[in-house]
C-alpha cells in the first residue's frame, strides 16, 4: 500500500518492546480506517514470530525482579495509571469512537468499564493473599500463597479496544507477572495511547510489552515456550483455535468466543419501562458485542406488542457518526463487516422471514463512505434459519415467538452458544426458573445487557467460552496465580 505510506498524516505503528517503541521486522501492513467516514487512519504492522519472541524475551527478563516487587509497590503502579486514565479519560474515548465508529456516550462507557478493571487490581494486597493452618497436625503448620505464573499474554478482539485489554492486562501485572498484548489490527491507536500512559507510572522496563499484527502473531503466542498463559476475546472458531493450539503448548488458556443472546418477554412484562433497555441490548454499539442481544423470544400474547414497540424504536434510532451529537448508533467496523451483515439480511430474506425494519435502506448523507447499516428487525425467525442460528455481530434482530417459557428455554438449551441471556418478567418464580435453567453463564433479570463488573466473572457456556477461569472476578487471581503449599514442622 504505497499510496498509503507516502502519506504524512497517516501514522505507522509501532511495537512496545522491552519500554520503549520499536520498528515491527516486517513490511507487511493493515489499514485502519475511520469507519463513520471510510477513510485510512494508521498503518498497523503485521509482526512477525521474531517480534513476539522479542516481547517475550523481554518480559522473561523483567519477571525476577517484577515478581520480588512487593505487591503494594505494584498495586502503585496502577494507582497511578487510574488517575492518568481518567485524566485522559475524555481523548482515550474519542479515539475509541475513532477507530471502533461506536456513539461518544457507548465510548465514554467503555473507557470507564476499563478503568474499574484497574481500580478492582489495585485491590491485589488483600485479594492475593493465601490461607493458613496451624497444627494441621502436633506441631505441624500449612500456608497456602500465591504466586505469579510468569510471562503472560492477551489477543484482544476490535469491538472493545479500550476495555477489554484492561479486563486481562492489570490483574496479570499487578500479580507479579510480566505481559504480552496484541491488539485487533483494526483497533490499535486506544491501546497505544494507553501504554503511553502507563510508561509515565515507573513500571519497569519489558513488564509490559505490545506487539501488533494478524494471525502469525497469535499463532507464535500460542505457541512461545515463554508463555505460560494466554487470555482471548473473539469469534468462536478463533477462540477454539486458540485453546486447542496454546493448550496443546501446555499453556492456561481463558478464551471467550462468540454468542447468540436469547432475550426472552414474558406476557406479564414491564415494556412501557423496559423496551427502551431491550432495543439498546440488540443496537447499542451497532450490534458488535458478544453481550448484544441477538434473537427477541416473545411468550405468548405479548409478541405483537414487543415487536411493534421494538420496531418504534429501531426506527427512531438517529444512524451516523458516532462523533457527533444526537447521533444513536454508529457504523460497523469495516467495509468487509458491512457487506458480511448485508449478506445476513439477504439470507433472512430469501429463507422466508418477515423483514419489518430493513437497514439495508439507511443512509447517511454527510458520511458516504460510512460503513453503515441500520437497525432491522426480522419476524418469525426459525432457529434452522442462519439469522436465527448463527451470529451476525450486527444490528439485527431476529424475533422467534414461542407459546410457554419452556419453549423458550429449549430454544436456548438447543444452540451451541451460550454467553448471555435476559428475562423480561414481573414474576419472580418465572426469573428464577429462567435462570435455573438458563445454559448461559451470564443472566438478566430485566436487565438488557448482563454484563458483571469488574469483581464478578466474565465469561460463557459451551461454545462461548473455553477454559476453566473466567475473566476479572474472583476468577482472575486463581487464573494468573499458582497456588504454593508449604507444610512446616520444626524441632
Amino acid at each position: 500500500m504505497p499510496q498509503v505510506a507516502e502519506r504524512s498524516d497517516v501514522k505507522t505503528l509501532d511495537n512496545f518492546i522491552g519500554g520503549r517503541w520499536v520498528k515491527a521486522q516486517t513490511d507487511s501492513f493493515f489499514d485502519v480506517h475511520n469507519p463513520a467516514v471510510g477513510e485510512v487512519i494508521g498503518r498497523t504492522p503485521l509482526s512477525t514470530s521474531a517480534d513476539v519472541d522479542a516481547a517475550v524475551q523481554a518480559a522473561t527478563r523483567a519477571f525476577p525482579a517484577w515478581r520480588d516487587t512487593p505487591v503494594n509497590a505494584r498495586a502503585q503502579v496502577l494507582y497511578k495509571f487510574k488517575a492518568l486514565l481518567e485524566q485522559h479519560f475524555a481523548d482515550l474515548a474519542m479515539t475509541v469512537t475513532t477507530e471502533h465508529g461506536k456513539t461518544l456516550d457507548e465510548a465514554r462507557g467503555s473507557v470507564r468499564r476499563g478503568i474499574e478493571c484497574v481500580e478492582v487490581a489495585c485491590g491485589a494486597p488483600s485479594l492475593m493473599q493465601g490461607a493458613a493452618l496451624e497444627n494441621i497436625a502436633k506441631g505441624i503448620d500449612c500456608h497456602v500463597v500465591r504466586q505469579p505464573l510468569g510471562v503472560c499474554a492477551a489477543i484482544a478482539p476490535f469491538n472493545f479496544p479500550a476495555m477489554v485489554p484492561m479486563w486481562f492486562l492489570p490483574f496479570s501485572i499487578v500479580s507479579g507477572n510480566t505481559f504480552v498484548l496484541k491488539p485487533s489490527e483494526q483497533v490499535p491507536l486506544s491501546q497505544r495511547k494507553m501504554i503511553d500512559l502507563l510508561q509515565q507510572c515507573d513500571l519497569p522496563a519489558g513488564v509490559v510489552n505490545l506487539v501488533n499484527g494478524g494471525s502469525e502473531v497469535v499463532n507464535a503466542i500460542c505457541d512461545h515456550p515463554g508463555i505460560r498463559a494466554v487470555s482471548f476475546v473473539g469469534s468462536t472458531p478463533v477462540a477454539k483455535h486458540v485453546y486447542q493450539r496454546a493448550t496443546q503448548a501446555g499453556k492456561r488458556v481463558q478464551a471467550l468466543g462468540g454468542a447468540k443472546n436469547f432475550v426472552v418477554v414474558m406476557p406479564d412484562a414491564d415494556l412501557e419501562h423496559s423496551m427502551g433497555v431491550i432495543s439498546e441490548s440488540f443496537y447499542g454499539c451497532a450490534g458488535e458485542r458478544c453481550l448484544a442481544g441477538s434473537v427477541l423470544v416473545p411468550v405468548g400474547d405479548i409478541h405483537a406488542e414487543a415487536r411493534d414497540r421494538l420496531a418504534a424504536s429501531a426506527t427512531a434510532l438517529r444512524v451516523g457518526d458516532g462523533s457527533q451529537p444526537g447521533v444513536t448508533m454508529g457504523p460497523v467496523i469495516s467495509a468487509k463487516h458491512r457487506d458480511r451483515v448485508l449478506s445476513y439480511i439477504d439470507k433472512g430474506v430469501s429463507e422466508g422471514a418477515t423483514l419489518v425494519v430493513d437497514g439495508r435502506k439507511t443512509r447517511v448523507e454527510d458520511r458516504p463512505n460510512g460503513y453503515f447499516v441500520g437497525p432491522t428487525i426480522f419476524d418469525h425467525v426459525s432457529p434452522r434459519m442462519a439469522i436465527g442460528r448463527e451470529e451476525i455481530f450486527g444490528p439485527v434482530a431476529s424475533i422467534t415467538p414461542v407459546k410457554t417459557l419452556d419453549e423458550a428455554i429449549a430454544l436456548m438449551h438447543a444452540h451451541a452458544n451460550a454467553n448471555a441471556t435476559s428475562i423480561f418478567t414481573r414474576s419472580g418464580k418465572a426469573a428464577r426458573e429462567f435462570s435455573k435453567q438458563a445454559t448461559a453463564s451470564m443472566v438478566g433479570v430485566n436487565i438488557g445487557v448482563a454484563a458483571p463488573m469488574a469483581y464478578f466473572p466474565f465469561g460463557g457456556a459451551k461454545d462461548s467460552f473455553f477454559g476453566d477461569l473466567k475473566a476479572h472476578g474472583r476468577d482472575t487471581w486463581e487464573f494468573y496465580t499458582d497456588k504454593k503449599v508449604t507444610i512446616t514442622r520444626w524441632f
